[in-house]
């Protein structure tokens, strides 16, 4: 048997001795089956929270039913998601052919993906992109904060491909894992083999695209296979958290290529949008849950839906280890800790404009004016680079705020960033301006 039969022959097991409620909520949402190596059976577990709490709770009983399950005596590991995705994308290196359809998560399609006004336009393109591969928009770009669903749609797209067109070549892989695969044939002197990887699909999905800036090497080749691909008419699709003009230290090119197509963005969620994405959680899930509980964690977890529904397990958790029903009151108590940072003070650009001006004796008009004098400049740069760093506006936002424009952003956040990693005064210096804007 391989791993998936003998995981679902394992889960089978657990469900007859496991209370329900203890088996959703550890075992059958939260645990993945990744691989079967060497008497191994490697679990991908969804959170560090569940992974500390299976590892400690259940682990003897996973193996003792793994065991009975593969009809001999297996070792259990627990992974991570980044560890699983290590994993999966270590046995990939090197080989021509396309990773395996387990490198998309099953969970991650079109009819999971809940649509709202913060994701419409996203969810549309992408659609249309796995209707008609480079025939709709090429390259597709997607773009949005942490967590708001922009892996979830790329896999979809991947998923949907695969369905329509089963004979496609795709290939998805996130740029850190394309940096390291370059670095690896480098090394190995098999740059040939590297490319017609690459090079040699119908499909390119290329998940944070923003981690190649800087890179030289990996911009190079990135740009060679991007025409190489296009020019033959096949389909792009990359995500990021920002817009490719926004990306600093990209090159010029990429960015102008990346707006060859289409630019999607994911803002958050709005409120029925969080409820909506909590209550097909629930139901998927099998989790029994009011939707009272629901509009509470929706109405106090605004920042991504990652964090949203890692608060919905997180309540779901804390009624089964104290074995009290889930109510609003008990969701207030499980999510404290969270819920007290949502309180603090939101920091804005005109708070550390102040903080900064009062730190180096200027006043906020002399923040603000055209002067370029050394004693003003600087301050101006720290406090783009904080504001860059603390808050969520654009560089086109952050310009406007000191009356400039966003190159002006880009370059003060390089030169602060650079002297901070080149000068231990630097880098000592910004630590305080964080603390002072954190307490005012």
């Amino acid at each position: 048997m391989n791993e998936q039969a003998i995981w679902e022959k394992t889960c089978e097991l657990l469900r007859e001795d496991m209370a329900e409620v203890s088996y959703t909520t550890w075992i059958d949402s939260p645990l993945k089956p990744v691989a079967l190596k060497n008497d191994v059976l490697y679990l991908e577990v969804a959170t560090q929270f569940i992974k500390t709490q299976v590892v400690s709770r259940y682990a003897v009983l996973i193996t003792n039913a793994v065991a009975q399950a593969a009809g001999r005596s297996l070792k259990v590991e627990f992974l991570s998601v980044q560890e699983a995705q290590a994993m999966q994308q270590a046995e990939s290196a090197g080989k021509s052919a396309p990773p395996a359809p387990a490198s998309l998560n099953p969970k991650y399609t079109f009819g999971t993906f809940v649509v709202g006004n913060s994701n419409r336009f996203a969810h549309a393109a992408s659609l249309a992109v796995a209707e008609a591969p480079a025939e709709a928009y090429n390259p597709l770009f997607i773009y949005g904060g942490v967590g708001l669903g922009k892996t979830h749609l790329m896999h979809a797209i991947g998923h949907h491909i695969r369905e329509q067109f089963p004979e496609t070549k795709l290939l998805y892989i996130s740029s850190e894992n394309f940096t390291n695969e370059l670095i690896s044939a480098i090394q190995q002197n098999k740059n040939a083999e590297f490319r017609a990887r690459f090079r040699n699909v119908d499909v390119l999905m290329v998940d944070d695209i923003q981690f190649i800036a800087g890179r030289d090497s990996t911009q190079e080749e990135f740009f060679h296979t991007f025409n190489t691909l296009h020019t033959a008419g096949k389909q792009i699709v990359i995500s990021s958290d920002k817009p490719p003009k926004e990306i600093m230290r990209l090159e010029e090119r990429l960015v102008s290529r990346f707006e060859w197509g289409l630019i999607a963005d994911i803002q958050k969620p709005d409120f029925e949008t969080r409820f909506a994405i909590l209550r097909k959680k629930a139901a998927s899930e099998a989790i029994q849950v009011g939707d009272e509980v629901l509009t509470f964690i929706a109405s106090h977890i605004d920042s991504n839906i990652r964090e949203l529904e890692g608060s919905l397990t997180r309540v779901v958790a804390y009624a089964t280890l104290t074995g009290r029903p889930v109510t609003p009151e008990l969701a207030a108590e499980a999510l404290k800790d969270v819920l007290s940072l949502k309180d603090t003070r939101r920091i804005t650009c005109d708070l550390i404009q102040q903080t900064v001006a009062e730190y180096y004796s200027i006043t906020m008009a002399e923040m603000k004016a055209k002067r370029r004098s050394r004693e003003i400049s600087i301050p101006r740069q720290i406090a783009m680079y904080l504001t860059r760093e603390l808050t969520e506006m654009s560089l086109t936002q952050i310009g406007a705020a000191f009356n400039r424009d966003h190159t002006t952003v880009i370059h003060a956040c390089e030169k602060v960033s650079e002297d901070a990693r080149s000068d231990a005064a630097t880098a000592n210096l910004l630590e305080d301006l964080r603390r002072a804007v954190r307490s005012r």
